[in-house]
């Protein structure tokens, strides 16, 4: 029975969006106004869901979600679904909250080393850190830099191509073959 509703109600919202959208991308200010703050409310709604131990993070990421579906409005296709398009852009906006969350977290000094419960982890994780950097060593550049900017830094594809001066295309292929001939270094390695 919930399910019935929550469908219903799903259908209602994207009808709902969807129907001041089209005519605000057409020129209706009114109607762009209005989409803007039922979006809003949708996207606090699917965030706050996916927040819960993070309440005081929502509304930071509502605005940064409203702010990119604003200036990506132009690549909406009419012909798929309006929260699909919608809900990838709001994913996108918290996986890279995490990120930078979780590399402030990297930042802070926990606790237990203080008392010297870590020193292996540290060892082994110093150890995997030289190991790697060996090993991107041997990489073209086209394929280190992608790997170091996006899968070790955590920047978008959008970002490392700014960073490295190539195309976001490029620096897709240069992350997908520079992992496939990471993979076969390890395994000739072993």
């Amino acid at each position: 029975m919930q399910r019935m509703q929550d469908t219903g109600r799903n259908k209602a919202s994207e009808e709902k969006l969807r129907n001041l959208l089209l005519p605000g991308l057409a020129g209706d200010e009114s109607a762009y106004r209005a989409f803007l703050q039922e979006l809003s409310a949708h996207l606090r709604a699917f965030l706050r869901r996916r927040l819960v131990r993070l309440p005081d993070e929502v509304e930071d990421l509502v605005q940064e979600s409203l702010l990119a579906i604003h200036n990506q409005r132009h690549t909406y296709d009419a012909g798929q679904p309006l929260t699909a398009w919608i809900h990838a852009i709001a994913k996108y906006k918290l996986v890279d909250f995490l990120r930078r969350r979780a590399k402030r977290e990297l930042l802070n000094d926990p606790l237990d080393e203080e008392f010297g419960f870590a020193v292996a982890a540290d060892t082994e994780a110093a150890d995997a850190r030289r190991d790697l950097a060996k090993l991107l060593a041997q990489l073209p550049e086209r394929q280190r830099l992608p790997i170091v900017h996006m899968k070790l830094e955590g920047l978008s594809v959008a970002e490392a191509a700014k960073r490295t001066g190539m195309s976001e295309a490029a620096v897709k292929v240069g992350v997908h073959r520079g992992l496939k001939a990471l993979a076969a270094m390890i395994r000739d390695a072993t």
